[in-house]
C-alpha cells in the first residue's frame, strides 16, 4: 500500500512539474515621433511604463524620429514622450507575448506657454559687426586690408565708427613698417634733399611720410566722411566684364557711397588729398616747398593711388585675403 501511495504521489508530482507553464515570450515596442506638420522629431524622450516590470525604461528618438524598446515583458503598457518646446503626450497599449508591437505614429503639440523669441539687431549693431569682420582682413594674413567690403549688403558706418576705422589703420604695426620702407626709398634717393641724410634725415622722412598717411586717413576717411555722410570704403564688385571692373574700379576714386546708398561725387576723397597736400607745406623742407605745387601735386597722387588700389583691390586682394567681410555677415 505504501509503494502505490509513493508511486502515485510521485506520479502526480512528475505531472504537475511536466504541466508547468513557460513564461510568456517578450515582445518589442517601436514607433514614430513627429510635429504637428509631420515632420520628424530627433532627440525626443520616450518613457516605457509595463505593469509587468517594476523598472522603467528610457530611449530618445533617432534622426528618423524613431524609437525602439526590445526585450519588453507582456501586458499592458504606457508610453510618455517629452520633446523640448513641446506638450508631452502619453500613448498605451497592450503587448501580446513575442509580438512586435507598432505604436500609431505619435504627433507633439508646440506648447501653450512656449514663446518663440526672436532677438533682432540694430543697424547700428549689423553696421559695428560688420565693420569688425573687415579689421580681420589682411592680405597673406598680415598687411591691413581694411577699406574694403566685400559683404553684398554693407550697412553705413557711423561717425564714430569711421574714426575707429582710421585709428586703427594708422597704428597698425604693418603700417609703420611700410611707413619705414618708403622712408627709405626716399633717403636711397635723396627725395626732399633738404631733410639731409644720416639718421636725422632718415627719422624726418619717415615722420614727413607717416604724417602724409595719418593726415590723408584721418581728414579723407574720417573727416570728411562724417561730416559729408560718405562712405570711405571700396565696395568690391567681382563680376561683370574685366572692362567693366576696371571702370568700376578706377571710377571710384572720384565717387563713392554716401551714407544713403547711392552714388555720389567722392569730396571726401578729393579734398581729403587737397588738405594732406597743404598740410605738408608745414612739414616738407622748405627748398622743397612750392605752395599750391605741391598741394595739387600730392592731391594727384593720392587721387591716382587710390584708384591704383581700387585696381588691385578689384583683381588681387580678395584671393589674397584669407577673411573676408561676405564670409559672416549678420542680418538686422
Amino acid at each position: 500500500m505504501l509503494i502505490v501511495l509513493v508511486f502515485l504521489t510521485s506520479g502526480w508530482a512528475s505531472n504537475c512539474l511536466a504541466q508547468s507553464p513557460e513564461p510568456p515570450s517578450p515582445g518589442s515596442i517601436n514607433g514614430t515621433v513627429v510635429d504637428q506638420s509631420g515632420a520628424v522629431l530627433a532627440g525626443a524622450r520616450i518613457t516605457l511604463t509595463s505593469q509587468n516590470q517594476t523598472a522603467k525604461q528610457e530611449v530618445l528618438s533617432g534622426d528618423n524620429g524613431q524609437f525602439s524598446f526590445a526585450n519588453v515583458v507582456p501586458g499592458p503598457f504606457q508610453l510618455s514622450i517629452s520633446a523640448d518646446g513641446f506638450a508631452a503626450q502619453t500613448s498605451s497599449g497592450t503587448l501580446l507575448p513575442g509580438e512586435i508591437h507598432i505604436v500609431p505614429q505619435i504627433a507633439l503639440a508646440v506648447a501653450a506657454n512656449v514663446t518663440d523669441v526672436q532677438v533682432s539687431l540694430t543697424p547700428v549693431e549689423v553696421a559695428e559687426a560688420q565693420l569688425k569682420d573687415e579689421e580681420k582682413q589682411r592680405v597673406l594674413g598680415v598687411i591691413p586690408n581694411f577699406y574694403v567690403t566685400y559683404d553684398p549688403h554693407p550697412l553705413p558706418l557711423t561717425p564714430k565708427e569711421k574714426f575707429e576705422l582710421a585709428w586703427k589703420t594708422s597704428i597698425d604695426p604693418v603700417t609703420f613698417v611700410i611707413i619705414g620702407g618708403i622712408a627709405g626709398v626716399q633717403q636711397a634717393q635723396n627725395t626732399f634733399s633738404g631733410y639731409g641724410q644720416g639718421s636725422q634725415g632718415y627719422a624726418k622722412r619717415f615722420g614727413a611720410a607717416y604724417a602724409d598717411m595719418a593726415t590723408g586717413t584721418f581728414i579723407g576717411s574720417a573727416i570728411l566722411p562724417s561730416v559729408l555722410k560718405q562712405d570711405p570704403r571700396y565696395f568690391y564688385k567681382g563680376s561683370g566684364s574685366t572692362n567693366a571692373r576696371v571702370l568700376y574700379a578706377i571710377a571710384n576714386s572720384v565717387i563713392c557711397k554716401g551714407d544713403n546708398g547711392r552714388w555720389q561725387a567722392n569730396y571726401s576723397n578729393m579734398l581729403g588729398n587737397l588738405a594732406a597736400g597743404a598740410l605738408s607745406n608745414l612739414y616738407y623742407p622748405a627748398q622743397n616747398r612750392d605752395g599750391a605745387g605741391l598741394t595739387f601735386e600730392n592731391a594727384a597722387i593720392g587721387i591716382g593711388s587710390t584708384a591704383l588700389a581700387n585696381l588691385v583691390e578689384e583683381f588681387l586682394m580678395r584671393k589674397l585675403t584669407p577673411k573676408t567681410s561676405r564670409e559672416s555677415s549678420p542680418k538686422p
